[in-house]
């Protein structure tokens, strides 16, 4: 075999081997495919050169190139297998394809969801449904038919939100009541959590925006011990098991009688402390017995129906179960305190 053939081949590998160990990415392996193996590569400018060479060499050099072209074709394909398996490989726009791709992380309800959820949970177990209406409302569901008279002041521009063809967003969920008491016959056992809108000046106890949870019971022989009964018993699966509850004489207009309740401070075990006014009571809201006039404005007999309602607070439930004292941390988003949660 001619000397020469041979040197070139030895030559060629040992350049091979030289450029593809310091070849760091895939484009630099190809850019030695193309220098040895292209068209105008060394490997194919040999296997040319055979055809110069005398008759009786051209066997011997022909396997001298295939042999060469295997170690060549070795040395790729170490050379690929090194580059996947390391971590450094990164492609042109920076992206580092090697890593482990990112786990996408799961959102969390926030914690008024999480709280509507807790109090629909306890509720259902003893026979509450949920109930739903629509947040744009008409006058009468959320004024008339709940017996407040014209002149209240719940009805002015300061205390609700109107649209120009006189509907308005609902200041209560006890709209829901009257749809409810609308479509169907006693009894009823209904909650009905939502959001509720009211031109509120925002600070740490008050927003424009917030939730109620509205309950209502109707049926025959109801009493205003069963309301008692029931928040008691919401009050301690909500709380804990001391948690008590009392009864403060009050005025709504779609309840008679009235009633505000407070839970018992479990922040001090009803002793006094800064988060219940040193008065070892958390208010929460209002309630009472169904006004015999809402009755008759849904089609009902008060002389055979009767039945209890009340509203919640969602946001000062959870205020009071988690100690946040500004009801702004709600709506500011930020995620530091939403991760809390």
């Amino acid at each position: 075999m001619s000397t020469s053939i041979n040197e070139k081949l030895k030559l060629i590998l040992t350049e091979a081997e030289e450029l593809l160990l310091a070849a760091k990415t895939p484009a630099d392996v190809e850019e030695v495919r193309i220098r040895i193996n292209g068209r105008k590569g060394s490997i194919t400018a040999a296997g040319k050169e055979l055809g110069t060479l005398p008759k009786e060499e051209r066997p011997e050099a022909g396997k001298a190139l295939n042999i060469t072209k295997n170690k060549i074709s070795r040395l790729f394909a170490e050379a690929g297998e090194r580059i996947n398996s390391t971590s450094s490989v990164k492609v042109e726009s920076g992206l580092d394809v090697t890593l482990p791709g990112r786990k996408w992380a799961f959102g969390k309800k926030h914690p008024i969801t999480q709280t509507i959820d807790d109090c629909i949970d306890i509720f259902r177990r003893i026979g509450f449904i949920v109930a739903d209406g629509p947040n744009i409302e008409t006058v009468y569901h959320c004024f008339d038919a709940l017996n407040s008279p014209k002149d209240h002041p719940s009805r002015g521009l300061s205390d609700t939100f109107y649209f120009p063809d006189g509907r308005l967003l609902r200041t209560q969920t006890s709209t829901v009541q009257i749809r409810v008491m609308e479509k169907q016959e006693p009894p009823i056992r209904i909650i009905a959590p939502g959001p509720c809108f009211r031109p509120d000046n925002p600070d740490a106890s008050h927003s424009a925006n917030f939730h109620q949870l509205e309950g209502l019971y109707i049926d025959r022989n109801v009493s205003l011990a069963d309301l008692k009964s029931t928040l008691l018993y919401f009050a301690r699966e909500l709380l804990g098991d001391k948690a008590q509850i009392r009864f403060r004489p009050h005025f709504f207009p779609f309840t008679e009688p009235s009633i505000e309740y407070d839970f018992s401070c479990t922040a001090c075990n009803s002793k006094g402390c800064r988060v219940c006014k040193n008065s070892g009571w958390l208010e929460i809201s209002g309630a009472g017995m169904v006004d015999p006039s809402v009755l008759k404005n849904v089609g009902y007999d008060p002389t055979q129906w009767s039945g209890f309602a009340w509203g919640m607070g969602v946001e000062r439930i959870a205020m009071i179960r988690h100690g946040i004292n500004d009801i702004r941390y709600f709506y500011d988003n930020d995620i530091r305190f939403l991760n809390q949660f």
